[in-house]
């Protein structure tokens, strides 16, 4: 059930106070395919998009010089919305301590951005780093395409496991062969899943797209995630999808599996406490 919406330095105290028991996890959506997840007392921050673009329809919920609690950040790809050049140096000042995660082949991207080298932490797919009590593993994401290159994969998303669960930020990507298969390493207590899909209009303007509401229901499903998030819906009218075809999707093909779909600034818990 969500949660009320919150935004500011409620939001932000929200999770500070947040009480997260072993075995469970929570989660609050910022929008587009932007999360906070707080696993034990650990706060993470996944493609933190807070930009005041005039285009955006979810504004964001506050501004990076806000973010004074991020002990983690991780960033999946280099398009704005995902690693924003705008919300990255606020929080790298406003949060001095947080370690930031990103692909390989945009270590200089992140450092532009005014990451310090010593916090900045680098993946390719299939690599994982310790933090604290957590472990992160990268799986590649085909965002329309591998675009595989020296450095390794520019596309990732993340498993985040710690505090007894295990979370899934897929980053952008669509369904590829092995991507079943890598993750069913895991039993996934959540799966953050894109729904916004792709056709050629949009590839034409540049709009790089993901999966459709029925792969990512089937991928959920596949899987028998604990809960499926649809993501990636709300922010452009011309990149956006209807939640409630994923909802109903997956009631009827995997009733089994419990749906979360909120308002900007709404969270939840996941997991078994």
């Amino acid at each position: 059930m969500a949660e009320v919406a919150l935004s500011g330095a409620e939001l932000i105290a929200a999770v500070n106070t947040a009480l997260v028991p072993h075995g469970s996890g929570r989660f609050w959506w910022l929008g587009q395919h932007s999360f906070i997840v707080k696993l034990g007392e650990t706060r993470i921050y996944i493609d933190p998009y807070l930009d005041p673009n005039p285009a955006r329809l979810t504004p964001p919920l506050f501004s990076p010089d806000g973010v004074t609690n991020a002990d983690l950040v991780l960033c999946t790809h280099d398009h704005i919305d995902h690693i924003d050049p705008f919300a990255i140096p606020g929080i790298a000042q406003a949060s001095p301590n947080a370690v930031f995660v990103a692909p390989r082949p945009h270590r200089q991207r992140m450092l532009d951005l005014g990451v310090p080298e010593e916090r900045l932490r680098l993946l390719n797919a299939g690599e994982a780093l310790t933090f604290r009590d957590l472990t992160v593993t990268a799986i590649k994401a085909k965002h329309e395409f591998f675009d595989e290159g020296p450095d390794g994969f520019p596309f990732l998303g993340f498993v985040v496991s710690g505090n007894g669960v295990h979370c899934y930020h897929s980053g952008d990507t669509v369904i590829y062969e092995g991507l079943l298969t890598s993750l069913s390493r895991w039993r996934l207590d959540t799966a953050l899943l894109p729904i916004n899909g792709r056709d050629a209009v949009r590839l034409k303007s540049g709009c790089i797209g993901n999966m459709t509401y029925q792969e990512a229901v089937d991928l959920a499903g596949e899987l028998k995630v604990g809960l499926a998030v649809p993501t990636h819906w709300d922010m452009f009218a011309m990149n956006s999808e209807d939640p409630q075809k994923f909802v109903d999707y997956l009631e009827v093909k995997f009733p089994s599996i419990p749906a979360w779909v909120g308002r900007a600034g709404d969270g939840t818990t996941f997991g078994s406490p």
